[in-house]
């Protein structure tokens, strides 16, 4: 009996053991180079979003070669940021697993890999052509897509206002009515009854809008690569008014060979042809499905230099386009790794009205991610937005949502502590309703009570900036929401008071007088600066 216990036992131990090796043997797909097919040694972002290795990176690009990935987009070795994130992550899962690092990867070997990928790719260049008709043609019958006015307002999703990432955004329970009247679409469009000015489409030209087929996306492509810029400009105008008045004609469209040849076209020097390119983009990317698409055939670099100095409206329309992006959950973090973010927040002063709405959408988007908001705080941000809330203007409603994004991780908070971002929400709250809507009040008192969370710091400044005062005029006056989370500041600092209170009533001035001096000084002491003695 013994025996065969102890057979079983062995039996059991040997297949847990093995299924846990197998288990661990397999690194995630993540971890592993599209290319080399290995373990990452050194990971890095490429200008389309993917992550490589670098040697990888190196090899195709001496040998004059691009890939193609499972989901049909080409990526683009422009430029390389290295991912360290994702390295730190594969180190720490093979010391997890008990595994070696990964070595460098052999350049030979590499470049052998990227030869036998080169010769496989050309014997299927025969085979292109058709899968892209039947890649066009599958795209044809699904069917269309209707994107009403209102459907673009974010009040049938009451969860818009959150990344699927981020559990830690400080506006919680969003009602049906939305905070501000945002939209999904970049204020830069114009839907086919609004009004063109002269920049936008040439006058007097007539497009038929009918389904576009294969053919037609054909004749786009040829113009688009034509090196005459007058077959550029008739191409991007003719685009862009397709993809404008045609809302079907988005996703049929948007090919990673259209892409490919509008990429070039959008850091043209013609203003007519940088223009139209830009703004063909953002109808593009109005499609959900595109978004993704559109980000990985590597534009986001061009639009970044286009928002930097672009020609024109071009700027407006880069601003559009990145926010119109940054709306996908996927494309988050990408597009603030690929350095968008510093020429959006020096856009939110640029002097057209467009650039900064399109821009502060933008920022508030790509700040619902960790990442970004730590990058952000970085690059100064808070101080940037802070003077921006304090001047008012059209802008301070949406800054102030970029602010409670900020807030709602440990860098912004204590960025804005050092600001005094609590004398200036206190200061928002006390002159009134100067921003606008009953939602400026509950963002303030979001993002006072966000700041509020363990840190003495913040009690000591909302004393000396008066905001008991303030908040029990919201208790009185404001919202449910924003009367709860000032009840809730409110008792914090009711309790630090009444501890106070209590330390002094400890100390006993008999004992004192009688020789118990040191014992109530160490006390008295222990309460008044233990606490906070790591907050400061």
């Amino acid at each position: 009996m013994g025996g065969n216990g102890k057979h079983r036992w062995k039996f059991s131990l040997h297949r847990s053991s093995s299924s846990s090796k197998s288990d661990k043997k397999d690194p995630p797909q993540e971890f592993i180079c599209p290319i080399s097919g290995s373990l990452m040694f050194d990971p890095v972002v490429v200008s389309s979003g993917q992550t490589f290795e670098r040697t990888s990176v190196h090899v195709c690009r001496e040998l004059g070669f691009v890939s193609s990935l499972p989901d049909g987009s080409n990526p683009v070795f422009s430029a390389i940021i290295p991912n360290l994130a994702l390295k730190n992550t594969i180190l720490n899962w093979c010391d997890t697993i008990g595994s070696q690092h990964p070595t460098p990867p052999d350049y030979i070997s590499v470049q052998n890999t990227v030869r036998a990928l080169m010769a496989s790719s050309k014997s299927d260049d025969s085979n292109i052509r058709v899968s892209e008709k039947d890649l066009l043609r599958g795209m044809a019958e699904k069917p269309p897509v209707n994107l009403s006015p209102s459907a673009t307002e974010i009040n049938p999703r009451a969860n818009h206002f959150y990344s699927s990432s981020s559990e830690e955004s400080v506006i919680a329970n969003v009602p049906a009515t939305p905070l501000l009247p945002f939209t999904t679409r970049p204020l830069c469009y114009s839907s086919s009854s609004s009004p063109s000015n002269s920049s936008e489409i040439v006058s007097g030209e007539i497009l038929n809008t009918s389904i576009t087929s294969s053919s037609e996306d054909h004749e786009f492509v040829i113009k688009l690569k034509s090196l005459e810029v007058f077959e550029q400009e008739q191409g991007v105008i003719s685009l862009r008014k397709i993809t404008r008045t045609n809302e079907n004609s988005r996703a049929s469209l948007c090919t990673p060979r259209l892409l490919t040849a509008l990429r070039p076209l959008l850091i043209s020097r013609y203003a007519v042809v940088q223009t139209n390119a830009v703004a063909a983009l953002v109808n593009l990317s109005l499609e959900k499905v595109n978004k993704v698409k559109i980000l990985r055939s590597g534009v986001v670099p061009a639009l970044i230099d286009v928002l930097k100095g672009g020609l024109g409206d071009s700027p407006e329309h880069a601003a559009g386009a990145l926010f119109s992006l940054a709306l996908e959950d996927d494309n988050k973090t990408a597009i603030g790794v690929l350095g968008a973010l510093q020429p959006l927040l020096h856009a939110l002063r640029s002097e057209s009205e467009r650039t900064r709405h399109d821009s502060s959408l933008a920022l508030y988007h790509l700040s619902l991610i960790q990442s970004n908001r730590v990058k952000l705080v970085k690059l100064g941000a808070v101080s940037t937005l802070l003077a921006m809330l304090r001047s008012g203007g059209d802008l301070a409603a949406k800054v102030l949502l970029v602010i409670c994004n900020l807030a709602a991780c440990t860098e912004g908070r204590s960025a804005m502590l050092d600001c005094n971002a609590v004398e200036c929400l206190v200061e928002i709250l006390r002159v009134g309703k100067e921003l606008g809507t009953e939602s400026t009040r509950e963002n303030c008192v979001a993002a006072l009570y966000a700041l509020s969370h363990g840190s003495m710091r913040f009690k000591v400044l909302a004393r000396e900036a008066r905001a008991v005062e303030v908040l029990r005029d919201v208790v009185e006056t404001g919202t449910e929401r924003a009367r709860e989370k000032a009840k809730r500041i409110l008792a914090m600092l009711r309790g630090r008071d009444e501890e106070d209170e209590d330390d002094e009533e400890e100390v006993d001035w008999e004992e004192v007088l009688e020789g118990g001096l040191s014992r109530t000084r160490l006390r008295v002491g222990r309460n008044l600066y233990g606490a906070n003695s790591t907050e400061f």
